[in-house]
């Protein structure tokens, strides 16, 4: 009896081609087989789906919400019950609530780290983002707590991401600000255009706080900041290293809660950290401009290399 082509599975859900040269039973001969290692899985980049698989592109398997919050205990369920619409985990990191968001947020769904104290916004993005990568997942949508940013504006970050080659996406409130509040506008604009100085190249909306990263490069960046300047200091860093930044309209929703963010210390924390930031200002030579395809949803999207 002569067995021949015959695939196992096995427990580590690996396949094996092995090869049966001769059974007979009769005489008791050893069995004697030849073990084939399966061919690496070959990936086709003109299909979405394997880039996705291969993490070049944001998908629903390679990318992972990241929510900050303090004190969002009237938002952040609904919050991330409309995250998961679009992808399947949620991560939220409660930097120091004491109204319940944890709890929320975790009967929402969601994953939830939490901070006994609060430690600010940088602090709690770099913990959303760290624990993001030990789940192996290679992009992170991040959102505010506050329900500010609207889940349905995911399509077109991932849209900019695949079509342009952005490792940074960034959403852009600019455009149509009403619902921004005049004096944190104001700062914002002001904000931009310096960075954007800086930069040589328009910044249209540096400090809004609804990203796409790709975590691996996020990861090498020599990031410090702790509070609210995490905004500038991590599109600045993309830049820095030659990594292409994209801008994408999306809306802007009023928040029904004071903001967190405080006038005075902020600013004063933001002008500090800008100050030792020019003393190593980006290189425009190093950023090439792109003009980026059209996309079937976003109007208008703005690259940055």
């Amino acid at each position: 009896m002569l067995l021949t082509g015959r695939v196992l599975r096995l427990q580590d859900n690996s396949h094996r081609s092995v090869q049966f040269r001769s059974i007979i039973p009769h005489r008791h001969q050893a069995m004697q087989n030849r073990v084939q290692p399966a061919p690496e899985r070959e990936f086709c980049l003109d299909s979405r789906v394997h880039r996705e698989q291969a993490g070049r592109v944001p998908g629903t398997t390679t990318c992972v919400a990241v929510i900050t919050c303090f004190n969002e205990a009237r938002t952040i369920a609904l919050l991330v019950a409309a995250v998961g619409r679009y992808l399947s985990a949620v991560i939220v990191v409660d930097d120091g609530s004491t109204d319940g968001s944890s709890s929320l947020a975790r009967g929402a769904g969601a994953e939830v780290i939490a901070h006994r104290r609060n430690l600010g916004k940088g602090t709690a993005l770099k913990t959303g983002l760290s624990r993001a990568r030990q789940r192996g997942f290679e992009w992170a949508l991040v959102l505010d707590g506050d329900g500010q940013h609207a889940p349905e504006d995911w399509p077109a970050f991932w849209q900019c991401a695949e079509q342009t080659g952005a490792l940074l996406v960034v959403g852009n409130r600019l455009h149509n600000a009403a619902a921004i509040p005049w004096l944190r506008r104001q700062v914002n604009r002001w904000m931009s255009r310096q960075l954007s100085r800086c930069a040589g190249r328009h910044l249209p909306d540096t400090q809004c706080g609804f990203r796409l990263i790709h975590l691996a490069t996020w990861a090498a960046l020599p990031l410090k900041a702790e509070r609210f300047e995490v905004e500038s200091e991590t599109l600045m860093a993309f830049l820095a290293a030659g990594q292409r930044v994209g801008f994408v309209p999306i809306r802007a929703i009023r928040s029904r809660r004071r903001s967190h963010i405080h006038p005075v210390a902020d600013t004063l924390r933001w002008l500090k950290w800008w100050r030792h930031f020019r003393a190593r200002p980006v290189c425009p030579d190093s950023m090439d401009t792109v003009v980026p395809p059209s996309l079937p949803v976003v109007t208008r999207t703005e690259i940055l290399r």
